[in-house]
């Protein structure tokens, strides 16, 4: 089915079930054929892979899932859209529609009982742009069995998962995206090929789920902490930054000294540690009493 094509069912079944798409739940529909294969591709699904999809919309992505999963499982916030999907896959039973917020939902327990019997089990999804960063880190600090995750974001998001140490677009969303998955970008999708049209650009990627982290540490809630105050400040130096909020008053005079002991210069910043640098540093810190998390 070409693009053309593609757009014009979309427009079809929004009309013919008078929808009208909610700028608030970030609904923008692919009509793009070919990236619809790329996220396939990269999904790389067997005979046997089950498949957890958010967002639906009105099933562009849920339809080629179908042709190559055992099972998909897709979740909808959109009460609206649920008759459409339903009857859209009506006489496909390995397909389920589910109401709920990707946020709150059991993911758990939604695998457990929808999923049963699917290795391996896979995330593929367009995620809404406004929503795109707590979805993802909420599917990868649940450890919930997952082998891979396939999304399209918004491409200035995918940027940073990509980012390397001392760019503009590294942060603490790159870290975390590093310290569970190893990453792929796959491809660039413009604006022009969703209905409506957004006003950026998106992106796919593909994200490998690490077995274990990509580092050894021995706090992750410190660890985590760590990252996030060493990117609070972004002007600030490295020492300057963990002072606020991570250390009580009497402890902040000797955080130039706890950095040099793992081997890290109080006087660069946070964006130029590597995930192994933080790791060093919040392992070291471990060590210490009454740092606030």
């Amino acid at each position: 089915m070409t693009e053309e094509r593609i757009a014009e069912r979309t427009r079809r079944l929004l009309a013919e079930h008078g929808l009208h798409l909610k700028k608030s739940l970030g609904q923008n529909f692919l009509t793009d054929r070919q990236v619809l294969d790329r996220m396939i591709e990269a999904a790389g699904m067997g005979g046997d892979t089950g498949v957890l999809e958010i967002g639906p919309g009105i099933g562009a992505l849920t339809e080629r899932l179908a042709q190559e999963a055992k099972k998909v499982v897709a979740v909808e916030l959109d009460q609206r859209l649920l008759p459409l999907l339903n009857q859209l896959f009506a006489d496909r039973p390995h397909v389920g529609i589910h109401h709920g917020d990707a946020m709150e939902i059991d993911f758990h327990r939604l695998i457990r009982e929808q999923l049963a019997g699917c290795s391996p089990i896979h995330v593929v999804a367009n995620l809404p742009y406004y929503v795109t960063s707590p979805i993802l880190m909420r599917l990868l600090e649940e450890q919930l069995p997952l082998d891979r995750i396939v999304i399209m974001i918004q491409k200035e998001v995918a940027e940073r998962m990509m980012a390397e140490p001392g760019s503009k677009a590294y942060g603490a969303l790159t870290v975390a995206v590093r310290y569970y998955t190893t990453t792929q970008w796959v491809t660039r999708v413009p604006a022009h090929v969703f209905v409506p049209r957004p006003r950026v650009d998106s992106a796919v990627v593909r994200l490998d789920v690490r077995p274990r982290p990509a580092v050894s540490v021995r706090n992750e809630s410190l660890f985590f902490a760590v990252v996030r105050a060493a990117f609070g400040q972004r002007r600030k130096t490295l020492s300057n930054a963990l002072s606020h909020g991570l250390f009580t008053g009497k402890q902040k005079g000797k955080i130039i000294g706890w950095l040099e002991e793992a081997g890290i210069d109080p006087q660069r910043r946070g964006e130029t540690l590597s995930l192994e640098e933080f790791a060093r540093l919040a392992n070291r810190l471990d060590e210490v009493e009454g740092v606030l998390i």
